[in-house]
């Protein structure tokens, strides 16, 4: 069967929890936008002060290009944040700047979590380009034994990935206790903050859920291919008689006069 609805049906909830997630951190920025900070704070300012209150030595804050541009960058002790963020006082702004400062709490508290992320990363990034290759390697040669090394390597990659998920809810939780410490945030203020924040968190979960689904749907078009191939024509043996008769040769002629 060329067209299996196995593969369909599972690549489906990955799919729908993508799509879940980003609707929930669509709707859930494009409320708070529109309910400006009570401190009349801007994003950058937010996380300096907060920051500050939590004891992190300097962290130079710059604006960047991009939506989804807010990041941390612990090498080089650098908050990134969109202009949006970086430059907005409504509550979106609040809480997803400081969710960025909450990984910057984590990395002045050596939290062993973010400890942990920065050692894997590079590796997993290897690794995710090592196991597609191993997979193809397996399929396109035949040998199931690497197709079996493809996967367990990608296996370790998505529990590396799972360290993802109790990092980014940890640096939320940080952030709303200091913003509800320092008197940054109300507690009205902090069910909409809240939200942000969860649904920003959400997004990593679906990843992870996704990236396991892929590397199952992602062997759908190989398995088209040889499922084709199977299909086609057997090209006739040249070492049998095809039914085609092709007269006399010359060396035929000769013997029969000898």
């Amino acid at each position: 069967m060329l067209l299996d609805i196995d593969y369909i049906l599972l690549g489906m909830p990955g799919i729908a929890l993508s799509l879940w997630a980003q609707w929930r951190i669509v709707s859930a920025c494009s409320a708070a936008s529109r309910l400006p900070a009570a401190s009349g704070l801007t994003g950058a300012e937010a996380a300096q002060r907060l920051m500050q209150a939590s004891g992190v030595d300097p962290v130079e804050i710059t604006p960047a290009a991009g939506q989804l541009s807010n990041h941390y960058d612990p090498s080089r002790k650098v908050l990134r944040l969109s202009r949006r963020v970086h430059a907005g006082r409504s509550l979106a702004a609040l809480g997803i700047a400081a969710h960025e400062a909450g990984h910057a709490i984590q990395h002045a508290s050596r939290y062993p979590g973010l400890i942990v992320r920065n050692a894997v990363v590079p590796m997993a990034n290897l690794g995710s380009i090592a196991c597609w290759l191993l997979i193809l390697a397996g399929l396109f040669l035949g040998m199931f034994r690497l197709i079996i090394w493809g996967l367990a390597l990608f296996s370790l990659i998505v529990v590396l990935q799972l360290i993802n998920v109790p990092i980014e809810f940890d640096a939320s939780r940080r952030a709303r206790q200091t913003l509800l410490a320092t008197g940054l945030m109300t507690q009205e203020e902090d069910a909409v903050v809240g939200r942000v924040m969860n649904a920003a968190a959400w997004t990593y979960v679906a990843a992870v859920f996704t990236s396991v689904m892929s590397p199952l749907c992602g062997l759908f078009p190989f398995r088209l291919l040889f499922e084709f191939g199977e299909h086609l024509p057997t090209p006739p043996n040249k070492g049998k008689g095809t039914g085609i008769s092709r007269g006399p040769t010359r060396i035929d002629a000769d013997q029969k006069e000898s």
